[in-house]
């Protein structure tokens, strides 16, 4: 895996969306736990080194809000003091205890976190603050977390080079969806740093990955986001088609069972008030 980096920027974050269709999109991931670890794609290490550059280079302790199966909660164990994952699907943090039996784990909301005031120094949270309240999580997050602590939001979204990946995303997200990979797509602008209450902003930041991955599990990895999750099966069946239809057309990918999926990862620090 290669990691290209831009330099920092900034900028403002996807807008949040109606509670009652967040809610239903989110239901859909308590139960599917072992095909979102197999398919899902992970974060490259640089995430965390800037994460903790915000911190003087050092995490301390960590609370990884929405760990889902430890994506990004594996990154993170061999550079914190301490990593809690917290999340709302017991079967995604069963996945997650099976790789990281050390790291503590609770099933929780954002808006009502099982931890006492002021006993983490970072919060990360990596694909998954667009189903928050903002402004009950965030002032959770801001009270869990020590004086001068650092909250990391981390996206990733598809690299606006790898055109068929993003007609994929595009038709698994059409436009007004929601999707639980809608981070920023305003690749060819700045990172998207919102305003969030009790914080200010540190720093936007992007970096450029890519990973290798057959035709079957890109298709199976569709099959993991909400938005298909939620879906009926004809119409699960039609977006799939229409993406196989996609990978048929692209000369970059028509006629690859081996597939480069390129990848923009976009980080953004904020520090207590």
């Amino acid at each position: 895996m290669t990691t290209l980096v831009d330099s920092p920027t900034n900028a403002a974050v996807s807008p949040l969306t109606a509670a009652g269709a967040r809610a239903e999109l989110a239901a859909t991931f308590l139960g599917n736990g072992a095909n979102y670890d197999r398919y899902r794609p992970g974060f490259p290490l640089e995430t965390v080194r800037r994460v903790a550059a915000a911190r003087g280079g050092l995490l301390g302790d960590v609370l990884d809000l929405g760990a889902g199966t430890g994506k990004l909660t594996e990154l993170l164990v061999p550079r914190a003091d301490a990593v809690t994952a917290i999340d709302p699907s017991a079967d995604m943090l069963a996945q997650l205890s099976a790789k990281l039996p050390a790291v503590d784990t609770r099933v929780g909301l954002a808006e009502d976190l099982p931890l006492a005031s002021g006993s983490v120094d970072v919060v990360t949270v990596a694909q998954a603050f667009h189903w928050f309240d903002r402004d009950a999580a965030s002032a959770e997050i801001a009270r869990v977390l020590r004086p001068g602590g650092v909250l990391a939001i981390v996206w990733t979204v598809p690299d606006p080079r790898c055109a068929w990946d993003r007609a994929c995303y595009r038709l698994a997200h059409p436009p007004r969806d929601l999707g639980d990979d809608d981070g920023a797509l305003a690749l060819g602008g700045d990172v998207h740093t919102p305003a969030l209450p009790g914080f200010e902003t540190l720093r936007g930041e992007r970096l450029r990955w890519s990973e290798h991955l057959t035709r079957s599990d890109y298709l199976q990895r569709w099959g993991t986001v909400s938005t298909l999750l939620a879906s009926s099966e004809e119409q699960r069946a039609a977006t799939l088609a229409g993406m196989e239809a996609i990978l048929d057309a692209d000369p970059d990918s028509a006629g690859r069972q081996l597939l480069k999926v390129r990848h923009i990862t976009e980080v953004i620090t904020y520090r207590v008030r």
